[in-house]
């Protein structure tokens, strides 16, 4: 069995928005998270953080603080991610509707108010009380079964 995957994922929230990706081509799930992705080794977290939200949403951000830790797991196959979840704030780049991802990953990208995101299905479980009621230090949200 190898090691778990290592991914960054961004926090970044604007106008009491948090920014979310949707990369389930042709509408197969219906779940969203934050943007980001994988890590290359060799490459620092905020460099591979930058270059996943570019890909995925055609922003450039400056990463912040890590504020979440969250892993996740499929019994059936092994396979087991840890996310590391960064505050990050847009400096570029806008949400072109006419946008697509280079790596065909990501179909939807969209920001939703904390209220909105009562009504979506969004992992981790504690990502919008991260987004929207910030804590000093940084939040484990313990291992939980990949859910799509």
């Amino acid at each position: 069995m190898s090691s778990p995957r290592l991914a960054a994922r961004a926090v970044i929230v604007e106008e009491g928005r948090l920014l979310l990706v949707n990369a389930y081509p042709d509408g197969r799930s219906d779940l969203w998270c934050a943007p980001g992705g994988g890590v290359t080794r060799g490459t620092d977290l905020p460099t591979n953080l930058a270059r996943e939200v570019a890909e995925e949403t055609g922003l450039v951000i400056e990463v912040g603080p890590l504020v979440l830790l969250n892993e996740f797991h499929n019994p059936a196959d092994g396979f087991h991610q840890v996310d590391l979840f960064f505050r990050a704030r847009v400096i570029g780049g806008g949400l072109d509707p006419a946008w697509i991802d280079p790596e065909a990953v990501v179909t939807l990208r969209r920001f939703f108010t904390e209220a909105e995101m009562a009504g979506i299905r969004v992992k981790p479980d504690s990502l919008a009380r991260v987004a929207f009621h910030p804590v000093e230090g940084v939040i484990y949200d313990g291992l939980e079964e990949l859910v799509t």
